[in-house]
């Protein structure tokens, strides 16, 4: 293997280790939180949204939740349409207790 190959190898497997950790990192401070949690399905869609809206707040659970909610008129289809369902459903479990 040339030096240039395997500096590109070692790249590319840096890059795909990051990612890897910044997206186990969000979804980690998406399920984490005791007074919010979203669903799989939202951080599924979401974890983009996450990255590219509120990665300064990252890993802060509570200012990623209010970052989001902040920034929801920005935020992907997706993301918007669970967010939603996710926080109507919170709203109605505090309405039941």
């Amino acid at each position: 293997m040339t030096t240039v190959f395997r500096s590109q190898v070692l790249g590319s497997r840096v890059r795909r280790a990051s990612v890897a950790l910044a997206f186990a990192a969000v979804i980690s401070a998406l399920s984490s939180t005791a007074s919010f949690a979203f669903s799989a399905e939202a951080q599924q869609m979401c974890t983009g949204d996450a990255f590219r809206l509120c990665s300064s707040e990252i890993p802060n659970i509570p200012k990623i939740t209010a970052c989001m909610i902040k920034h929801r008129t920005e935020l992907s289809s997706g993301c918007r349409v669970v967010m939603d369902r996710d926080l109507a459903a919170r709203s109605r479990k505090v309405a039941e207790q």
